[in-house]
């Protein structure tokens, strides 16, 4: 693995992300500014707690990201809940970002069970 950009759950996280702004852009959650700030906020943790957890070099401080970011994941899905009742988004969009955050949760989820069993602790420990 040469860098995060190579783990799959920051990838997904990247396209969630990237979801969220094409949300702002072309509806009227653009004008909802809180949200829009919150959301904005959020699926940007989700990526930059994975990236920086794995810059971390050692398993145990990225675990902790890692949860930072699965927590992050959850505020997201939380705030699509208001942006869907808003009717900021339709409900087909809504379920077609929802099924993305909740696979990125359970992705993340079994990725930090996986880093909790491995022997190895990280690379700053080689």
């Amino acid at each position: 693995m040469n860098g995060f950009e190579d783990l799959e759950i920051w990838g997904l996280a990247r396209e969630i992300s990237n979801d969220v702004w094409h949300c702002m852009e072309t509806t009227s959650l653009n004008t909802d500014y809180s949200l829009k700030n919150q959301m904005n906020a959020s699926s940007g943790s989700i990526m930059d707690n994975i990236a920086e957890g794995f810059e971390r070099n050692g398993n145990r401080e990225f675990i902790q990201f890692l949860s930072i970011a699965k927590a992050s994941c959850g505020e997201l899905r939380s705030q699509f809940y208001r942006c869907l009742d808003r009717k900021h988004i339709t409900q087909e969009e809504f379920e077609r970002i929802q099924s993305k955050t909740i696979l990125e949760g359970k992705k993340i989820g079994a990725f930090m069970a996986y880093l909790k069993k491995s022997e190895r602790k990280g690379t700053k420990y080689d």
